[in-house]
């Protein structure tokens, strides 16, 4: 596996600008705040919809038998940009003592159910 934040590049805590890592690319569905029978967890509440999608993606990786290492890049779509400052120590949390994925966030003005306030979506590459 490589890191490479290249100079010149803003440099932050939460994300690196590339994470190379030999494998097969897969690209599952963005994750949001359902449970499992597809209820909105942490309606109105950014906290809790964010522990829920970490823990959907946690769940996904155990489906494939693959390891939060193996995520390469994400992609977060909020509806609200104040919202943002609770998904940064869910994330660092999620990836504590590993190398961080690169990352893109995106405000967008809906998802798919007026409730859910953020998606998260994941690139793997599975050795």
């Amino acid at each position: 596996m490589s890191i490479i934040n290249p100079a010149g590049l803003k440099a932050r805590s939460y994300y690196n600008h590339v994470k190379i890592r030999p494998g097969t690319p897969v690209f599952p569905t963005g994750q949001v705040a359902w449970d499992e029978e597809g209820n909105v967890v942490g309606i109105g509440n950014m906290q809790q919809q964010v522990e829920q999608v970490y823990a959907n993606i946690d769940r996904l990786l155990e489906g494939l038998g693959a390891e939060r290492d193996w995520i390469v890049r994400t992609t977060t779509y909020v509806t609200d940009l104040a919202l943002v400052p609770h998904i940064h120590p869910v994330r660092q949390r999620f990836f504590e003592g590993l190398e961080l994925p690169a990352s893109t966030l995106f405000q967008i003005s809906a998802l798919a159910e007026p409730e859910l306030l953020l998606e998260i979506d994941v690139v793997i590459m599975v050795p």
